[in-house]
């Protein structure tokens, strides 16, 4: 009987609190949330994301391994080349609302706020 309960992850008691927690660990990595948003628009070779992110493509591909087994990202292979993509919309999410809190720390009115930036996700 028991197993046909939903267990909501969102209670404090949640199973999930740990994972969660976990999730946070791996995107407290400027690199990481870096890549995340050079992803928000599609997938992308290493290469072209260490130009983005400014590091060097061995860097990024270790950054990346971390992400995949975290299932923060997924890969496709077309040829010798391997692109990224975000695995799911809740890494990006999460990146665009700790963007959106920075933000807020520095005072004044944020500029996701203004009418004209109502779209920076």
């Amino acid at each position: 009987m028991d197993a046909d309960k939903q267990i909501c992850g969102r209670e404090p008691d949640s199973q999930y609190v740990e994972l969660a927690v976990e999730i946070f660990a791996m995107l407290a990595d400027a690199t990481r949330v870096r890549i995340i948003l050079a992803l928000r628009e599609g997938e992308l070779p290493v290469n072209q994301l260490a130009e983005i992110v400014h590091k060097s493509p061995a860097a990024v591909s270790q950054h990346l391994a971390k992400m995949r087994l975290a299932r923060l990202v997924t890969t496709r292979q077309d040829g010798t080349r391997v692109f990224y993509r975000l695995e799911n919309e809740h890494a990006r999410q999460l990146v665009t609302d700790a963007i959106f809190q920075a933000e807020h720390s520095l005072g004044g009115t944020p500029r996701h706020h203004h009418p004209e930036s109502a779209d920076l996700s």
